[in-house]
């Protein structure tokens, strides 16, 4: 999946769900992947900017979370993906995986 693609389907998503009062950054191998939830809606970029909660991840492994076929908790305990910032906005995001 490419990034344009995430771009487009995460962005499809947001608009789907009420804002999730925070900053997210995804880091996706060497691309960033932003959602500002702070307003009245989602706004998805690909800012690199600071965020309230950083995922940094490989693409492979953020397009399995996509796709249902990697459970997230999972992928933590295994290191596949790396969490900072706070951790109660990336228990948020499943709705904006989904």
């Amino acid at each position: 999946m490419s990034v344009d693609l995430i771009l487009d389907k995460l962005n499809e998503q947001a608009g789907n769900i009420s804002p999730i009062g925070a900053t997210v950054k995804f880091v996706l191998d060497e691309h960033s992947v932003y959602v500002d939830g702070t307003g009245d809606k989602n706004i998805v970029s690909s800012d690199d900017k600071e965020a309230d909660c950083v995922i940094t991840t490989s693409m492979d492994t953020f397009t399995k979370l996509k796709n249902g076929e990697l459970n997230p908790m999972m992928a933590v305990m295994t290191g596949k993906i790396k969490i900072k910032g706070d951790m109660g906005i990336a228990m948020k995001l499943q709705s904006l995986l989904s």
